[in-house]
């Protein structure tokens, strides 16, 4: 704590000064080189692999909308007042043997295949890289805008029923996004330059929570409240891992970018300012010591059911304050833990994509029916959030057909390094799963990646029934198959150098 604080008062910490000068970081910015190399004939499938050199591209993009426009993470209507951090896009190109993969991070809650699909495509054209080589995640912050989802098409249809127009969509806001996508993946492509990866799993002590509690009369509550003397324990675990990767130049400067990878959801700050949440205080963390032009994303870990809040003590749990915080702590971890960080072994980049068609919950047009009711009056305060929560996923269920694609995606990195992108918010118990089977020393989990179909409780959960199941949209043991899919992927990509 004591360092965290003397980073974001513009002093690092005495503690972390060895590292800082054992690894040789002058405080200089770099800056991105132009890719000087032709555009490489990619067969990100080939079971051919070599030891190749690495090259890395680094680009950011603005993807804020204007102010007065709706936002994400809850149920009832939120219009944006300010800006108290803007929201980004950030986008990683990775190059090796003349593969190529794409990794971007968006500080959104989620988004969909409608932006995502032609994003990727169009990205693709542009710069060569296999559109399964392509992943487009969300961060899942709950300070984002609304869009391209049942809510804003309900508020919307609401607003012009009122007024003859809607004054809060000031653009067409996925169109907006989507070619900024584009241009920030073709920007770190053109960026491409010699580097060396460095990658590791350190730990966050005390952070995060499984926020799914038993009860002392055998129920589970979600989020029961901070001295809960009902509560008799957690309904699942929780993953502390903090995964790390940093790109440094390859003549040992200092890193320019890096990801890191954590289980909690972004939602510690509620209110009606767009922010990136915590993760902008890891980023400004590390900006600290790496200079303001290190490009900072974040992956969000498996984390539908786990958050920040301890309900063993009383505190503040929401605000800039607590956001600043939790970042501050985690990057100061990142910080703490980079001289333990090791050359990505073996180098060997390869990737995997396997789309599944998943069957959907069904729902019937009597239920619709109801859920129609409740789903008009999102904004009465009156109205139970269960009932709410219910009548979103009725409506949305009921625009979908039979089936949801899902598409899980695996990268290999080098012998020991492996990411695996899963498009949902996916119970911790996933992620602990798909990192205890993999092949891979060291396999990151990232999740809301190009689509974002709900919730993915366990079998066990669904039996219990919590938040998470009731706003969940796949069937039950869905998650299990994906998790199951993806180790064998990751076993195909350990057998195939």
């Amino acid at each position: 704590m004591k360092i965290m604080r003397a980073v974001f008062k513009g002093r690092i910490a005495m503690a972390v000064w060895p590292i800082i000068i054992a690894l040789g970081f002058s405080g200089c910015a770099i800056h991105p080189r132009p890719n000087p190399n032709p555009k490489p004939n990619l067969n990100s499938n080939s079971s051919q692999a070599g030891a190749g050199p690495w090259q890395a591209g680094l680009a950011e993009i603005n993807i804020t909308p204007p102010i007065g426009f709706r936002m994400a993470g809850y149920f009832e209507e939120r219009i944006s007042t300010g800006i108290h951090d803007p929201l980004k896009a950030k986008a990683i190109v990775l190059r090796q043997d003349g593969r190529e993969v794409a990794l971007v991070f968006c500080d959104l809650l989620g988004l969909s295949l409608d932006v995502s699909g032609p994003a990727r495509a169009a990205a693709s054209r542009a710069t060569g890289i296999p559109i399964t080589n392509i992943v487009i995640a969300a961060t899942h912050s709950h300070t984002g805008p609304l869009f391209d989802d049942v809510r804003a098409d309900q508020f919307h249809q609401q607003a012009v029923a009122r007024s003859g127009q809607d004054a809060q969509v000031k653009m067409d806001y996925p169109a907006f996004l989507t070619s900024q996508l584009v241009k920030v993946i073709v920007d770190a492509h053109a960026n491409l330059q010699p580097v060396g990866l460095v990658a590791g799993i350190t730990g966050q002590p005390g952070l995060p929570f499984n926020r799914d509690y038993y009860m002392k009369d055998g129920s589970v509550v979600f989020n029961p409240g901070q001295l809960n003397t009902n509560v008799a324990g957690p309904a699942g675990p929780a993953d502390s891992d903090v995964d790390m990767l940093l790109v440094k130049p390859s003549n040992g400067a200092e890193p320019v970018g890096g990801l890191t990878v954590f289980a909690m959801h972004a939602d510690t700050i509620g209110g009606t300012e767009f922010s990136a949440d915590y993760p902008f205080y890891i980023q400004q963390t590390l900006r600290k010591v790496f200079g303001s032009n290190y490009i900072s994303a974040f992956g969000a870990g498996a984390c539908g059911n786990l958050n920040h809040i301890d309900i063993s003590k009383k505190g503040p749990v929401k605000g800039f304050d607590v956001a600043e915080e939790l970042g501050g702590e985690i990057g100061v971890t990142v910080l703490t833990d980079i001289s333990h960080l090791q050359p990505v072994a073996q180098p060997a980049l390869a990737s995997r994509s396997k789309t599944l068609l998943l069957p959907l919950q069904p729902v019937t047009a009597r239920q619709v029916m109801a859920a129609r009711v409740i789903f008009d009056r999102l904004n009465d305060d009156r109205m139970n959030f269960y009932a709410k929560v219910h009548a979103v996923k009725t409506i949305d269920l009921a625009q979908r057909g039979t089936n949801w694609p899902i598409e899980i995606q695996a990268i290999r990195l080098g012998g020991e390094t492996a990411i695996v992108c899963l498009p949902a918010e996916m119970f911790t118990e996933f992620g602990l799963a798909i990192k205890k089977a993999s092949p891979f020393k060291q396999t990151f989990i990232i999740t809301i990646c190009n689509d974002r179909p709900g919730y993915v409780p366990t079998l066990k959960a669904f039996d219990e029934g919590t938040y998470e199941v009731m706003n969940s949209r796949l069937r039950p043991g869905s998650g299990e198959i994906m998790v199951e899919t993806a180790v064998k992927m990751l076993n195909d990509l350990k057998r195939n150098p």
